[in-house]
């Protein structure tokens, strides 16, 4: 059944009018603004911490490493940021209180949260545990649900943001991060509910679906099945210049897409292309996905978890790159 040609001028004409609209929409002016970062210690939310305070934000850091949380802390003071920090567990829903409260009480009101914070798993799915789907699903899709919760009251004050950092992972489930992606996929579908019911309050959410990033956060994912040979492939590639994107370049596209109050975004080259062609051609990604897992390693039966720095080899331990993302992004403590 073919829509009638009325029907689909006026709908070409409510989008364009509905672009131009956003286009002429003020951005949204982060100076003086309060903005909590969650995983803000290292990695990529220290990135963003850092392109906020270049905006002119007051940044309220939160993660679960106190000395982590220091040396990002003296960092950001180094460059003229307004910054505290609270040390807590996003998976705790008391952490996630006190780090609003304590939001508020430092600058007298939080206007924008950043929810960065998450966990990566990589290995066979045979090598999981339903707790290690479960936990992923705590920490990377019920503690944004947790925090907007309770972060609301006062964004709806301010006409906030709340800045849901998801993954390329959301969109399309890649090999070897199968509860990763699962947990990925919720939060885009929480970032895309809360925007549609949220924003009659004045609250914008917008999710950012990122592909690889310069980040060194290999080094503190969890492993499993063949460790070594596991960890190996995922910090290799997250390092490769063509397929991964500078976490600085990644943070300033991130922020952009907050203040503007877009939606959804896809940040770097790769992850447009692989969303795209995923929702044009969905058999032919899903047969390359389970091609290029020929290529992985094979279960092991060893549902063991281990961090990226006690799987090192020669080829990870000698990666330039790798090292160089690492001192830079704060991941090599």
């Amino acid at each position: 059944m073919q829509l009638p040609k009325r029907l689909i001028v006026a709908g070409l004409a409510a989008a364009a009018a509905l672009a131009a609209r956003r286009s002429l929409t003020p951005a949204y002016d982060l100076r003086g603004k309060s903005v909590l970062v969650t995983g803000g210690s290292r990695g990529l939310g220290l990135a963003l911490a850092e392109e906020c305070a270049r905006r002119g934000a007051r940044l309220t850091l939160m993660a679960r490493t106190q000395s982590e949380l220091e040396r990002a802390e003296q960092r950001l003071r180094e460059q003229g940021a307004e910054v505290q920090i609270v040390c807590g567990d996003v998976a705790q829903e008391a952490d996630l209180a006190r780090a609003v409260a304590q939001s508020v009480a430092a600058w007298g009101r939080l206007d924008a949260v950043i929810n960065n914070a998450g966990i990566i798993q990589t290995g066979p799915v045979q090598d999981m545990t339903e707790e290690d789907w479960r936990t992923i699903m705590e920490v990377n899709a019920f503690a944004p649900l947790r925090l907007m919760a309770l972060a609301l009251p006062q964004l709806r004050r301010h006409q906030g943001r709340f800045l849901l950092v998801a993954s390329i992972g959301g969109k399309v489930a890649v090999p070897h991060l199968g509860p990763y992606s699962m947990s990925k996929y919720a939060a885009v579908g929480l970032g895309a509910a809360l925007r549609s019911e949220l924003a009659r309050d004045g609250v914008s959410v917008t999710t950012v679906c990122p592909g690889l990033m310069q980040t060194g956060s290999p080094r503190n994912a969890l492993v499993k099945g063949d460790h070594e040979r596991e960890y190996a492939f995922f910090a290799t590639l997250d390092n490769l210049p063509l397929v991964s994107m500078d976490a600085q370049a990644a943070a300033r596209r991130m922020v952009d897409a907050m203040v503007r109050g877009e939606a959804e975004v896809m940040v770097g080259l790769p992850a447009v292309a692989l969303r795209y062609a995923a929702a044009l051609a969905p058999e032919l990604v899903a047969d390359l996905m389970r091609l290029s897992n020929n290529f992985l390693p094979a279960p092991t039966g060893d549902t063991r978890a281990v961090r990226g720095f006690e799987a090192e080899s020669d080829l990870t331990r000698n990666n330039p790159l790798k090292r160089a993302a690492e001192q830079r992004w704060g991941q090599n403590h």
